[in-house]
């Protein structure tokens, strides 16, 4: 097969020593309540060979479980305002709490106190040139919400799309049924985090983020939020 990378990325990257090449796979649009299944069994497993590792965007799986909420359901208080106006407006991936939206939501996920906690926390250590505080302190839920903006696609306007759920479990079943060994990761330009990865894959979590650290995976106009790595010498990552 032919290995297509993004625009602006590259189709081969080095590891510890080791080339790896990327293959970008485009799909449909994926909609909430799709099936990951047939998304795989569609469009990876056509081209996945034994040996290979696919890389998936959170928000394909968590679309796809429904795990989504609305900008309706969110009610904006007087002290998320205030907060958000002191707050980076960009996560690692986008908007953060500098919106009022996301500031209210990380309120009702995690608690008013703790969020209050990780603004003066945050403040504090900012002067100190240290960044990314608020959201160590609210987690990994918080900062993984993506949407509530207009971007690429106007249907994310109005909702947020929060991390997966079980995404272990969700690997080790595309394993267990198509034989893709395969990790879910929220990636931008900003960073990396591996969400899940199937049991079979014998890389650390270390070695996975280097495999997409330049963020190789597109999910506005691009349509590919599935990257199929591949090790150039054909030996295998998995067990």
């Amino acid at each position: 097969m032919e290995f297509v990378a993004n625009e602006g990325k590259k189709v081969q990257i080095e590891v510890d020593g080791e080339i790896y090449l990327r293959h970008a796979i485009k799909t449909r649009f994926v909609k909430q309540g799709d099936d990951y299944m047939q998304l795989f069994r569609e469009y990876v497993s056509p081209l996945y060979q034994e040996g290979d590792i696919v890389s998936s965007s959170e928000k394909i799986i968590a679309l796809c479980q429904n795990r989504v909420v609305r900008r309706d359901d969110i009610k904006i208080g007087w002290l998320a305002k205030f907060l958000a106006k002191f707050a980076s407006q960009q996560n690692r991936g986008g908007y953060g709490v500098g919106m009022p939206i996301n500031m209210q939501y990380a309120m009702n996920k995690v608690g008013v106190l703790r969020v209050l906690v990780a603004s003066i926390a945050s403040g504090i250590t900012k002067l100190f040139g240290i960044k990314g505080v608020f959201y160590q302190i609210v987690g990994q839920e918080v900062a993984g919400l993506d949407g509530f903006y207009d971007g690429a696609w106007e249907q994310y306007h109005d909702i947020g799309i929060e991390i997966p759920e079980n995404p272990n479990e969700v690997c080790n079943e595309i394993k267990e049924k198509l034989g893709i060994s395969m990790m879910i990761v929220d990636s931008n330009d900003f960073g990396q985090e591996i969400l899940g990865k199937s049991e079979d894959i014998v890389l650390d979590e270390a070695h996975l983020k280097q495999l997409i650290k330049d963020n190789p995976a597109g999910q506005g106009r691009q349509q590919t939020p599935l990257i199929l790595i591949r090790k150039k010498n054909g030996e295998r990552d998995v067990e």
